[in-house]
């Protein structure tokens, strides 16, 4: 398997996931809740969560990250099932996760910054802060290639893979001592995502050079990259 194709969780996984919450979207779809406002309460949920951590309810906030995390997956599952997927849904979706992810960042900063007997606060920022924008370039990088007509879901560290990351470790053992362990989750966290990225310039400059390659949609002078119109496309 070429690297820029690899991924933490494989495929098989993930759809037999997908397939698993499937009754539950169905009954979310029954209930009359839509895509967007699911969207809407898993931030609601991630903002808690980002708030549990920075008041150092570790686990409270792990806990939570993957409740929203799986509120994350269940809004394009019922957009798609109860045929409700729109454009402005799949822009809102793609915002507020970014929000979310900003949100959780803070949270965990705070963290690093407020608890007695941390050993390196100003690292611990430092590392959030990296995280973060590993975690934003990894989301624009396929921003950018779909708004240019070409499809970028590789990757190791897709937003699915970020949330486990975080919240696996953190619900069962803490921050560790001294915030030792969820220091390195975050540092490792950066690392992934700057891997990703460079799977995801690789695949984007790889289908280029293919003979049958999409030719690229020409943004005008200003413009942003178009949102992929597929609210059920998730692992940004």
């Amino acid at each position: 398997m070429e690297l820029r194709h690899f991924t933490l969780l494989p495929e098989p996984l993930k759809r037999a996931f997908l397939e698993w919450i499937d009754p539950l979207a169905g009954g979310l779809i029954r209930a009359g809740l839509t895509p967007n406002r699911i969207t809407t309460l898993s931030i609601v949920v991630l903002l808690g969560s980002g708030t549990a951590f920075g008041l150092s309810e570790l686990r409270l906030g792990a806990a939570l990250l993957l409740v929203s995390g799986l509120f994350d997956v269940l809004d394009g599952r019922v957009a798609r099932r109860g045929h409700m997927e729109s454009q402005f849904g799949a822009f809102y979706d793609s915002v507020m996760d970014r929000f979310g992810e900003a949100a959780l960042f803070t949270g965990i900063s705070i963290y690093f910054m407020t608890t007695s007997g941390q050993r390196w606060p100003v690292l611990g920022l430092g590392i959030c802060f990296a995280s973060l924008s590993g975690a934003f370039l990894v989301s624009y990088a396929r921003a950018r290639a779909e708004g240019l007509g070409l499809e970028c879901r590789v990757g190791m560290a897709q937003r699915a893979e970020r949330i486990l990351f975080i919240a696996v470790p953190t619900l069962i053992w803490g921050a560790g001592r001294r915030g030792e362990l969820l220091l390195g989750i975050l540092t490792v966290l950066m690392v992934l995502s700057l891997i990703t990225v460079y799977q995801r310039i690789m695949h984007v400059w790889r289908i280029t050079r293919e003979p049958n390659a999409p030719a690229a949609v020409p943004l005008a002078a200003g413009s942003t990259p178009a949102v992929a119109a597929d609210p059920a496309a998730k692992g940004t």
